[in-house]
């Protein structure tokens, strides 16, 4: 990473954990970025939302969203950066998590839940949903540097890459839907 931002990113990852950190909601964040672990929680969610029909779709959006951002983020650009893990580069550093992998940019966890924020956002029938979806995504990415496993510009890059995979993964199975519904029509 560039000087100027690795040490930008020190310096607030440092703060928040200097000045954030409270003892009542520690466990909290470390249990919430723990579901984000592998996907589990909005693969979960994912498929909840595919055994109801009216958000199906929805469901669909985001799974395709989430591969997507799994095959960008974990199998192509997180090997190629191979940036170290905030506790290695920063001594002073408490981290209240820690994560298997060694490779920190872009964040994994950051980037499934904006896929699925941004699918469900973008097809859901509800307001109320889309809502939430957007708010669990933000919270991963919140919880990510407040448990001290990731830097701030990981999070915003798996938020941004995750954000295009939520509106990839909508707009894939829209065309997936139309493509059947014509073929359907045909047969």
């Amino acid at each position: 990473m560039p000087e100027l931002i690795q040490q930008l990113d020190e310096g607030i990852l440092l703060w928040i954990a200097q000045h954030l950190r409270l003892p009542v909601l520690n466990e909290i964040f470390v249990c919430y970025t723990n579901l984000g672990n592998a996907g589990l929680l909005f693969i979960l969610a994912a498929i909840v939302l595919l055994c109801f029909r009216s958000t199906r779709r929805a469901g669909a959006s985001a799974g395709m969203g989430m591969l997507l951002g799994f095959i960008i983020t974990n199998l192509t650009i997180k090997p190629l950066i191979s940036r170290a893990r905030p506790w290695v580069v920063l001594e002073q550093l408490e981290t209240l998590a820690t994560s298997g992998d060694p490779n920190s940019f872009p964040s994994g966890h950051t980037c499934s839940a904006f896929a699925f924020g941004v699918a469900v956002a973008v097809v859901a029938p509800w307001k109320w949903a889309k809502a939430a979806a957007i708010a669990a995504a933000a919270l991963m990415g919140v919880s990510r540097l407040y448990v001290g496993v990731h830097f701030p510009s990981d999070v915003l890059a798996g938020a941004v890459i995750g954000t295009v995979c939520g509106l990839l993964g909508a707009w894939i199975t829209g065309k997936v839907q139309e493509w059947y519904r014509l073929g359907k029509g045909r047969g």
